[in-house]
């Protein structure tokens, strides 16, 4: 198993960042490849439900996210699974001066390493994946400072 992860503060408190995180209506603005959502269980983010989503050109592919824990008060533990990978991936919001620090985590396998898989995971996949992390987290941070704003 493979982990990558990232962080970030973001000015909401924890219950209102984790409230903009599960709410596949703004995941346009954050989620990096997001294209669509093709189907969302309506029990979305309540444990056991499912969401389906599809990635741009050149991206992911076909992700589906099974929510396996969902705490209000901050955090969400999901199974993810797309082409290249199987796992899981926890965020977790905690109280921080200014508003929630935003702790992102996917700890995954590749679903068809090759031969040389350790290596090319560990030179090349691991670092575009928290390169992704990096990416959807600065523009979580983005909508968390827009909403923030209008408050």
């Amino acid at each position: 198993m493979s982990r990558a992860r990232d962080s970030a503060l973001v000015p909401l408190e924890p219950e209102s960042a984790l409230g903009l995180w599960t709410d596949p209506r703004r995941w346009p603005g954050f989620i990096e490849g997001f294209a669509r959502a093709t189907r969302i269980d309506p029990a979305w983010p309540a444990p056991g439900a499912e969401l389906v989503w599809e990635s741009g050109a050149g991206g992911r592919g076909r992700v589906t996210e099974r929510v396996e824990e969902y705490h209000s008060g901050g955090r969400i533990v999901t199974r993810v699974t797309d082409p290249s990978l199987t796992g899981v991936q926890t965020v977790s919001f905690r109280p921080e001066a200014g508003g929630a620090r935003v702790d992102l985590e996917l700890d995954y396998e590749l679903t068809s390493p090759g031969a040389l898989g350790r290596i090319t995971d560990v030179l090349f996949i691991r670092r575009a994946l928290t390169a992704s992390l990096v990416r959807t987290l600065e523009s979580f941070a983005r909508e968390a400072q827009a909403d923030a704003s209008a408050a």
